[in-house]
């Protein structure tokens, strides 16, 4: 099917990955085939435009943007006659995605996140874990949610401490909580071959099988595993077992890592037939019973109560760096997915970042990285501010911190409406002001309908432009009557612009 591009129309949508791409209009020529979501973040097969239009397929889909004009298949639902960009999604998400109405928990926005990857990687210990968790409380910083990341299970399959790295798991997770940290430990759907676990789950028959009757073996970023097979009843079961067994020692939750679609093929055997989008989307499914709960990638899960990761980014001011991460946290918004964290600061690609430490790391960046997080849902830490950065430059962490701590009864606020209405929390301006030209402005964002946020994301500049709408907005002191401009600010370090519409 061919539908044409409308005058000054702008399309949104498909994979979060894909946000500096964003909008697409009557000038784009380019081909998005998300057939099956071979990103490593969220993705959803939906497409909705400024002039109030959507597209909607529950399977991906190859979508081509050419001389004016959209092709996609012929059942591809396209709906029109909504006014606006809102309108449009809210119609959308109301028919094909609704939310379900849970939040996870609240400890995830209200509470700072610290992940153990980049100080530890696959080198996760009891000793260590509670001596980073005592330094940040040491630093001024405030206790919060702390995810123990892979590296700490025996091995894939078999969730219970490694007994030689955590000699009293309990006992450390105890001594976290007199802290005052929530505990989540990382996991994946992926089951180490020739191992106890291996061999029981083979017996059970729980794992995705070879058209041959032979257990499927994936090839992921960690080696070669097995797969469970989330689609049987009896598999799902025999994980839970595993992790109710956690709880019961005090881990809060967990970190769902793994299950994407790339990981599962089209012949694969299962229980249930899926495709590997529907395998991904099972993923997320089970993850929503967890209250305290985090995923990097998924598909088809708009409206799902889920704290949703941006992918690891580079340590960088590139495309794959800082600049990427204001337009691809609004993207999540608009595809279902509000409970953003936009990756770790300073940069969650462990290799590139530790190269970057060893060759001066940009402490800037990881300045700036922060400013951006401190005003999205969550805000995400790995890399400890106070060993990688200088004294001065440490402040400024907590500088941001101090304003995340200012506004933070409003990004509440919204992350406990987006449950309710299915709004995102961080909304493009065209969302918010259809009658003004910003469909094209992705490096600013509002929190609702309340806050204009201006972080600044580029090298070695003090201050950026900001287009102010029309109205009056308060900055700090000062007070502004805009006619629909852009205006240029200066802001300190640590101290991301803000503008609350009054």
């Amino acid at each position: 099917m061919k539908e044409r591009i409308l005058e000054n129309e702008y399309w949104y949508g498909t994979c979060v990955k894909y946000g500096l791409k964003m909008p697409f209009d009557a000038e784009s020529e380019c081909v998005l085939d998300f057939r099956s979501n071979e990103t490593p973040n969220q993705a959803m097969p939906f497409l909705v435009s400024s002039k109030g239009r959507f597209l909607w397929r529950k399977s991906g889909f190859q979508i081509t943007f050419q001389k004016g004009e959209m092709e996609f298949p012929d059942d591809v639902i396209l709906k029109a006659g909504f006014g606006n960009l809102k309108s449009a999604y809210l119609s959308a998400m109301k028919e094909y995605f609704p939310f379900h109405q849970i939040t996870p928990s609240k400890a995830l926005f209200n509470k700072v996140i610290y992940n153990t990857w980049i100080e530890f990687t696959f080198y996760q210990n009891q000793k260590d874990i509670l001596e980073y968790a005592k330094s940040i409380l040491d630093s001024g910083m405030p206790a919060g949610v702390l995810m123990i990341d892979d590296g700490w299970a025996e091995y894939y399959g078999d969730w219970k401490f490694h007994s030689g790295k955590f000699p009293d798991a309990k006992e450390m997770i105890d001594s976290l909580h007199e802290m005052g940290f929530e505990v989540m430990v990382w996991m994946c759907p992926y089951i180490t071959p020739d191992t106890v676990a291996y061999r029981e789950a083979v017996k059970r028959d729980i794992l995705i099988k070879r058209p041959d009757g032979e257990a499927y073996i994936a090839k992921w970023w960690n080696g070669y595993s097995a797969v469970l097979d989330m689609s049987n009843p009896m598999a799902q079961d025999w994980l839970s077992e595993q992790l109710h067994e956690l709880q019961e020692i005090g881990v809060n939750g967990f970190k769902f890592d793994g299950g994407d679609s790339l990981y599962y093929r089209e012949d694969n055997v299962t229980y249930e037939k899926l495709s590997p989008d529907e395998h991904s989307n099972l993923w997320a499914r089970y993850g929503e019973q967890f209250e305290f709960n985090e995923f990097r990638v998924s598909f088809g899960a708009g409206g799902y109560g889920l704290l949703q990761r941006l992918c690891d980014k580079d340590h960088s001011w590139g495309d794959n760096g800082i600049a990427s991460l204001i337009p691809d946290i609004l993207l999540q918004g608009l595809t279902g997915h509000p409970f953003g964290c936009p990756d770790m600061i300073g940069g969650g690609e462990y290799v590139n970042f530790q190269e970057a430490a060893k060759n001066n790391l940009d402490q800037e960046l990881f300045i700036r990285h922060c400013e951006i997080a401190c005003l999205m849902p969550a805000i995400q830490f790995s890399a400890a501010p106070f060993r990688v950065l200088s004294e001065e430059n440490f402040k400024r962490i907590l500088k941001s911190l101090e304003y995340r701590k200012q506004y933070l009864d409003i990004i509440c606020h919204f992350t406990d409406l987006a449950a309710v209405t299915g709004e995102p929390v961080i909304r493009y301006m065209s969302y918010e002001y259809p009658e003004e030209s910003v469909e094209k402005v992705i490096d600013q964002f509002m929190i609702g309908d309340r806050l204009l946020v201006a972080p600044i994301y580029q090298k070695g500049c003090a201050g950026r432009e900001v287009y102010i709408p029309r109205g009056k907005w308060k900055n700090g002191n000062e007070t502004i009557v805009s006619k629909g401009e852009k205006l240029y600010y200066e802001s300190l370090p640590g101290c991301p612009l803000v503008f609350e519409k009054i």
